[in-house]
C-alpha cells in the first residue's frame, strides 16, 4: 500500500494562503469554499469539533469521546466542511485517516477525500496522482466533485490515460454530461480528436444516459475550430456529421455561438456551399434565432461561386424568418453585383437601400463599391454624378477612396484632364491624398504618353509629404525607358534605390530593355548584376532582349555568355532565343551557323516557326540565293506545319522581279490566291515594278483591278510607280479611273 508521509500539525504559512489563492479555480465546485470561514459560530458542532482537532495530538483521537460524538453527529456535508478548513494539507490528511479508521463513520469519507484534493490542490499540486493511487487502492469512493478535480487536473496536465482512469472508477450513477465534456476537454486540449470522438460518439448515442448539451458543441467546436489546433485535420465532412449529429439531439447549430458563423465560413473557404447551407438551414430549421452574420458567411461564398440564384433564396428566407439583413448583407450582394459588372442591379439595390425601402441606409462603403462598379465598366460619369448624390447624404461624404476610384475610372478612359479636375478638387476639400491617388495619376498620364506631366506631378506630391513606392517608380522607369529618355530612368532607379523603394523584378526588366534597345550593353549588364544582388533572376524574355542587344552590336560572344548563364539558371531558350540568334548568322551570310541554330532548335523539342523561315529567306534573298530561298518556301508549303503568309511571299515576289524571276513570281501569286493569303500593297508594288521592266502592262493592268477588287489600297510608291509609268505609255487616265476605284483591264471593259 502506498504511504503519504504525515507531518505534525502547525499554523499554515502566509505562502500557503497566497497558493490557495492562486489555485481557488481548480476547485470542483461550482461555487468553491474558500479555506477558511470568517467569523465561524463556536457553539455550533463544526465549530467544536475544529477546535478538538486542532488543540489535541492526533494520536489521541481514537480515545477522545467528546470528538467521537461530535463526529458521530455531524453529515457528509458537514464533515467537508470541517476537512476544508482544517489549516492544511497534512491536518487534513491526518483527519481522513482517522475517519476512515472508524467504520461507523465511512459515510463520510468520500466528501473528506473530496477536501483532501481540494487543499492538496491549494498547497500542493503534485500529490494529487498518489493521493489518487491511494484512493483505488483503499477503494475510497470517489464524489462527483473529487472526480470532477481530478479529471481537470490531469487533463490540464497531459496525464490522459490517468484522467480516463478517473472517469473509469466512477460510480456509473455520478457520470453525467458535464463530467463526460471535460474528458472530451482533455483531450482536445492536447489533439486527441479521435480519443474524444470516441466518448462523443457515446454521447450521441439515441439512448445515451448522458446526452450532448449546448457546453459540449462549444468544447468540440473551439477547439477543432481554432487556428492553433495541434490534432489532425478534421475533414469537413466530419464537422457536418457533428452538426447534424447535435441536432438530432436538440443541440442547435445556434447555440454553438461565435462557432456556428466559423463553421459556415469554413465551409465556404473550402468551397462546400452545399454544407454550408445545410448547416445553416439546420439552425434555421431549429426555431432558434440565426445571427445575421452567419448568414453573411454563407452569402459571401455564394457571391465568390456566382451562385445568385442561392443568394436570392437566403434573402427571401432571412425576411421569412425575422432575420434583419444590415449594411453587411447588402453591401455583399452589391460588391459581387459590381464585380461581375452588372451595375444597373447594384444601382436598383443601391436606390433601394437610398429610398428607406430596406430599413438600411447606405454607407460610404456601399457607394464607393457601386461608383467603382460603374468605373470598371467605363460609365465613370455616371460614378460622378453618384458621388454628388452622395454629398447630399449627411453622414455619407465622399473620401479618398471614392476619389480615387472616379480618377482611375477617368485615367484609364484616356480622360486625364478630368482625373487632374477631380485630383485638384480633393486638394481643395481637404480630402487626404495618398500614394494610391498619385500611383493612379501617374499611370494614366504614362500610358498616354504624357510623361513629363506625370514626372511634374510626381514632384508636386512629393512637396506635400507624399512619397512615391515601388509602383510609382516602376510606371516612371518604364514610360521613359518606352520613349527612349535610358539616362531620366536610370536617375529615377538610382533614386528609388537611395529612398529605400524595394525594386521589384518589372523595373528592372523595363531597364534591361530600355538599355538593349538603346544600344547601352555594359549599363544593361550592370543593371543585370545589380537585379541579382536584389534576389531577382531573369526570366526568358530578359535573356532574350540581352542576347537581342549583343547580337544587334555584334557581340557574339557575350550573346554565348547569356546563353551560358540561362543554362546555368535553368531557364530553357525559347522560339524567340534561337531565331534571334538565327537571324544574327543570317544577317552576316553565316548560313552554316544558322543551319545549326535550326537544327538545335529542333532537337530541343521547338518547332520552327515563320519568323525562323522568314529570317533564313531573307537572308538567302540578300545574298541573291534565289534557289536556297524557294527551297524553304518549298518546304514550308510541303512538308513544314508552317505555311507560308504575306511577308513571305513578300521577301520571295520581291528578290524574283529584282532578279528576272517575274514568271516564279507569278506563280507565287496563283499560289497565294490558292491558299488565301492576302496580298497587300507591298506585294503589288514588287510586281508592278517586275511588270514594267518586262513591259507587261496589261497584266499590271489586270493586278491593279486585283487590288480594288480586294479593296488593297496604294501607298505613296504604288501611286510612284504607276504614275510614272503610266505617264509614259500614255494610260494616265486608267490610273485615275484606278484611284477612283474602276476597273481598268481590258478584260473587264
Amino acid at each position: 500500500m502506498m504511504r503519504i508521509t504525515l507531518k505534525p500539525f502547525k499554523t499554515p504559512p502566509a505562502a500557503a494562503t497566497a497558493a490557495a489563492d492562486i489555485h481557488r479555480h481548480f476547485s470542483a465546485d461550482v461555487h468553491p469554499v474558500p479555506p477558511s470561514t470568517p467569523s465561524p459560530d463556536l457553539s455550533s458542532p463544526i465549530s467544536q469539533t475544529l477546535s478538538l482537532l486542532q488543540t489535541t495530538d492526533p494520536t489521541s483521537w481514537p480515545t477522545n469521546s467528546n470528538l467521537q460524538t461530535l463526529l458521530s453527529s455531524l453529515s457528509p456535508p458537514a464533515v467537508l466542511r470541517v476537512t476544508r478548513q482544517l489549516p492544511n494539507y497534512q491536518n487534513a490528511l491526518h483527519f481522513f485517516n482517522h475517519l476512515k479508521a472508524a467504520p461507523e463513520l465511512s459515510d463520510s469519507l468520500p466528501l473528506a477525500f473530496q477536501a483532501v484534493l481540494e487543499v492538496a490542490m491549494r498547497e500542493n499540486p503534485g500529490t494529487l496522482c498518489e493521493l489518487f493511487v491511494l484512493s483505488k487502492e483503499q477503494n475510497i469512493p470517489l464524489s462527483v466533485n473529487a472526480a470532477t478535480l481530478l479529471i481537470k487536473y490531469f487533463g490540464r496536465g497531459k496525464k490522459l490515460d490517468e484522467m480516463m482512469s478517473v472517469f473509469d472508477s466512477m460510480d456509473e450513477e455520478l457520470k453525467n454530461t458535464d463530467v463526460l465534456n471535460l474528458v472530451i476537454v482533455g483531450f482536445l486540449k492536447w489533439g486527441r480528436f479521435d480519443d474524444a470522438l470516441k466518448l462523443l460518439d457515446e454521447m450521441l448515442e439515441p439512448d445515451s444516459c448522458y446526452p450532448p448539451n449546448t457546453n459540449t458543441a462549444g468544447i468540440v467546436f473551439s477547439s477543432i475550430l481554432k487556428k492553433n489546433w495541434s490534432g489532425r485535420r478534421v475533414t469537413d465532412e466530419e464537422i457536418c456529421n457533428l452538426v447534424t449529429s447535435f441536432s438530432e439531439h436538440g443541440v442547435s447549430p445556434k447555440s454553438f455561438g461565435f462557432w456556428f458563423t466559423q463553421i459556415i465560413k469554413r465551409f465556404c473557404r473550402n468551397r462546400e456551399f452545399d454544407k454550408a447551407w445545410v448547416v445553416l438551414h439546420e439552425g434555421i430549421k431549429s426555431g432558434s434565432d440565426v445571427e445575421v452574420a452567419s448568414c453573411n458567411a454563407l452569402l459571401t461564398g455564394l457571391a465568390h461561386s456566382h451562385d445568385f440564384a442561392r443568394m436570392n433564396l437566403l434573402m427571401k428566407e432571412m425576411k421569412e424568418n425575422g432575420i434583419k439583413p444590415n449594411i453587411v448583407t447588402y453591401g455583399i450582394t452589391i460588391n459581387q453585383l459590381s464585380k461581375l459588372r452588372r451595375v444597373d442591379e447594384a444601382l436598383e439595390v443601391l436606390e433601394q437601400m437610398r429610398g428607406g425601402e430596406v430599413g438600411v441606409e447606405p454607407d460610404v462603403v456601399i457607394y464607393n463599391t457601386v461608383i467603382n462598379g460603374l468605373c470598371k465598366v467605363g460609365r465613370q460619369d455616371e460614378g460622378l454624378k453618384l458621388m454628388e448624390k452622395m454629398r447630399l447624404e449627411k453622414k455619407c461624404q465622399p473620401n479618398m477612396i471614392t476619389y480615387n476610384c472616379l480618377i482611375d475610372g477617368f485615367c484609364k478612359a484616356g480622360e486625364i484632364d478630368k482625373g487632374n479636375e477631380l485630383f485638384e478638387h480633393m486638394s481643395k476639400e481637404g480630402v487626404e491624398i495618398n500614394v494610391v491617388t498619385l500611383n493612379t495619376l501617374v499611370d494614366g498620364m504614362c500610358k498616354h504618353g504624357r510623361v513629363s506631366s506625370a514626372m511634374e506631378l510626381f514632384n508636386n506630391i512629393r512637396e506635400k509629404g507624399v512619397k512615391g513606392n515601388a509602383v510609382t517608380y516602376t510606371v516612371l522607369i518604364t514610360a521613359f525607358c518606352n520613349v527612349n529618355n535610358i539616362d531620366r530612368a536610370m536617375k529615377l532607379f538610382d533614386e528609388m534605390q537611395e529612398n529605400g523603394c524595394s525594386s521589384d523584378a518589372v523595373v528592372y526588366y523595363s531597364l534591361i530593355s530600355g538599355l538593349c534597345q538603346a544600344g547601352r550593353m555594359d549599363d544593361a549588364t550592370f543593371v543585370v548584376s545589380r537585379m541579382k544582388e536584389a534576389g531577382f533572376c531573369l526570366d526568358v524574355v530578359s535573356y532574350n532582349i540581352l542576347i537581342g542587344g549583343f547580337c544587334r552590336k555584334n557581340k557574339l560572344d557575350k550573346a554565348a555568355e547569356m546563353l551560358k548563364d540561362m543554362e546555368t539558371a535553368g531557364v530553357k531558350p525559347d522560339r524567340v532565343t534561337y531565331n534571334t540568334l538565327l537571324s544574327f548568322f543570317c544577317s552576316n551570310g553565316d548560313f552554316k551557323h544558322a543551319h545549326k541554330v535550326m537544327k538545335k532548335m529542333i532537337g530541343d523539342g521547338l518547332t520552327p516557326n515563320v519568323v525562323t523561315y522568314g529570317a533564313m529567306i531573307q537572308a538567302y534573298c540578300t545574298s541573291n540565293n534565289i534557289d536556297a530561298a524557294m527551297k524553304i518556301y518549298t518546304d514550308m508549303s510541303s512538308s513544314s506545319k508552317v505555311p507560308p503568309n504575306t511577308v513571305i511571299y513578300n521577301m520571295l515576289i520581291d528578290s524574283l522581279c529584282k532578279n528576272d524571276g517575274l514568271e516564279v513570281a507569278l506563280t507565287l501569286m496563283d499560289d497565294m490566291k490558292e491558299k488565301a493569303v492576302r496580298p497587300n500593297s507591298n506585294t503589288y508594288n514588287a510586281l508592278f515594278k517586275g511588270l514594267r521592266q518586262r513591259k507587261m502592262l496589261e497584266k499590271a493592268l489586270e493586278f491593279m483591278d486585283q487590288m480594288t477588287e480586294q479593296a488593297c489600297n496604294p501607298d505613296y510608291v504604288t501611286m510612284e510607280i504607276l504614275t510614272e509609268w503610266l505617264s509614259e505609255v500614255g494610260e494616265i487616265e486608267k490610273l485615275r479611273k484606278f484611284v477612283q476605284g474602276y476597273q481598268v483591264s481590258a478584260s473587264t471593259m
